[in-house]
């Protein structure tokens, strides 16, 4: 099943479903007199198990797993990235996306389980993915519409490569799992990224392409046990025509631990797609596309941030890889391999990637690096030179560090408002959240940066979230009134660090006694139009 030609399905959004020309929304003829010279009060750090908001901020809880969203499908597990994909006759309605990107066992299962049933793991494979919902603001507040068209896209779905030679043999992948973060491209369609793929269905016990062990090491999920799925079938950028469902696995892009994938259109219609791998000491890329509108055409480039270089990954242009793999198949395919061959700088687990919507600059959110000793991260910042997303040399320096003096640790995803504010979001790990060296920042939280007054420059918590919780995907609607961690809201995995059902962590988004809910919330307020000057 292949997406629509890119031009006829822009002339679908035009007569009516979504405007391409909101996806997503830049900042044009941006002044400092648009930000507010009104300081803007945050909250303290808190370890409360509940969603805490600046004053002036409230929010509603607008989906959470479980929910039904047709008459078969029920919302999926652990959300991460949201798109609002607008429509364009009626302002105040629109297609929102929303990532998967794992499962808790228990918690699905509402037990403990040892050994799973082939039942167990389809139950699995269906609530991770993402869920298509449409959505619709009624009396000043978002509600899901129920409606056939919902759909979900799960780990059981069908996906096929977008590439002309197979994948481990195989022409499709059976579904797409560890959808992480993502982006939206110029058409209209969403790019979910596959991340952790390895806690699947596990992966090579050897990478090394001359070694003749091609066997697997046990996953932690354990789902090889009934579907003996290659773990070369994950680990890609997957796109999503919101309008059908239909989705295709981009190889050009290559395979590793996706965080996002940000699309830069260039005047000539060809695209930049940039992408982080997220691990410890692993890399930044970049595909150029060769053609306008193609995601297939064109060449990945990995950073070499102590020249400002990017290299490209391709057999024909390297000896070293041409040495190492057969085709660039193989090279695409064993990225990680690829760029460490080439020299690419290993990085602080790269994770969410924004483009400066005022100055064009790209921002990547390096998250931690605990083995090096790096336990609060930072926030890169990458100049293209002359401004041009499509060049090949670069400056990079840092743009914030995490720390108690910056009052953040473990940044994560980004999102930048009308006004040119950033927004970020934080990712300690339940099991380390409350604890040296992370006591001081108490649980994860929500973060905003000014872009100029006089708090330009300070890091201000917005909100904190539940216990064991991390706020993910920050979106905004396309008036900027609302934030659905989309503004709307995604509170990912509270109550994770739970080691049984009586004794429950957390019980957000419900009351105590209750099982926790990953869900989508929507944030509005006065302060969200004080920050960005909105009438």
């Amino acid at each position: 099943m292949m997406l629509p030609n890119r031009r006829k399905f822009l002339e679908i959004l035009t007569k009516g479903t979504v405007s391409a020309s909101l996806l997503p929304y830049t900042v044009s003829g941006y002044t400092s007199t648009q930000v507010s010279s009104k300081k803007v009060k945050g909250i303290a750090p808190s370890s409360e198990d509940t969603l805490v908001l600046a004053e002036d901020l409230d929010y509603n809880l607008l989906i959470q797993w479980g929910d039904s969203i047709n008459e078969q499908d029920t919302f999926g597990f652990n959300n991460d990235f949201i798109a609002f994909i607008p429509n364009q006759e009626k302002a105040d309605e629109g297609i929102l996306w929303v990532n998967h990107e794992y499962i808790n066992s228990m918690m699905i299962h509402q037990e403990a389980v040892t050994e799973k049933t082939q039942e167990q793991i389809e139950k699995e494979m269906y609530a991770v993915g993402g869920s298509l919902v449409r959505v619709k603001k009624e009396n000043g507040q978002w509600t899901v519409v129920p409606h056939a068209d919902n759909q979900r896209i799960t780990g059981l779905t069908e996906i096929p490569f977008n590439w002309a030679t197979p994948i481990e043999g195989k022409q499709a992948a059976m579904g797409t799992l560890g959808n992480c973060a993502g982006g939206v491209t110029p058409w209209g369609t969403v790019l979910t990224c596959e991340e952790n793929y390895q806690f699947f269905y596990s992966d090579r016990r050897s990478s090394d392409r001359s070694s003749t062990d091609r066997s697997m090491i046990p996953s932690v999920e354990g789902w090889e046990k009934f579907y003996a799925n290659p773990p070369e079938h994950y680990g890609w950028v997957v796109e999503v025509d919101p309008a059908t469902g239909a989705a295709q696995k981009h190889v050009a892009l290559g395979r590793c631990a996706h965080e996002c994938a940000t699309v830069k259109e260039l005047e000539d219609g060809r695209l930049v797609v940039y992408t982080g791998d997220d691990k410890n000491d692993e890399h930044l890329y970049k595909f150029i596309s060769s053609q306008p509108e193609s995601l297939r055409e064109g060449t990945l480039y990995v950073a070499n941030l102590d020249v400002g270089k990017w290299i490209p990954v391709d057999v024909e242009q390297q000896p070293l890889l041409m040495d190492q793999f057969k085709t660039q198949t193989e090279a695409l395919v064993y990225l990680r391999e690829s760029a460490k061959i080439l020299g690419a700088t290993p990085l602080d687990r790269p994770e969410d990637i924004e483009i400066d919507p005022v100055s064009g600059d790209v921002l990547v959110a390096l998250t931690n690096n605990i083995p090096q000793e790096n336990y609060f991260g930072s926030i890169l910042k990458i100049e293209e030179e002359n401004g041009d997303h499509a060049s090949l040399t670069f400056k990079a320096t840092t743009y914030l560090t995490g720390g108690e003096d910056t009052g953040f640790a473990s940044p994560d995803n980004m999102v930048f408002d009308r006004a040119g504010n950033l927004w970020f979001t934080s990712d300690i790990s339940g099991s380390k959240m409350n604890q040296p060296p992370y006591s001081a920042f108490k649980n994860n939280g929500l973060f905003l940066v000014m872009r100029d007054g006089p708090q330009a420059g300070e890091v201000i918590q917005m909100a904190s979230a539940p216990v064991d919780a991390e706020f993910t995907g920050p979106c905004f609607s396309p008036d900027g009134k609302t934030l659905f961690l989309s503004v709307q809201l995604s509170v990912q995995h509270p109550g994770e660090q739970s080691t049984s059902m009586e004794t429950l962590t957390s019980h957000w988004p419900g009351e105590p006694g209750s099982i926790p809910r990953s869900a989508v919330v929507t944030i509005q307020g006065p302060l969200l139009q004080q920050i960005q000057q909105l009438s």
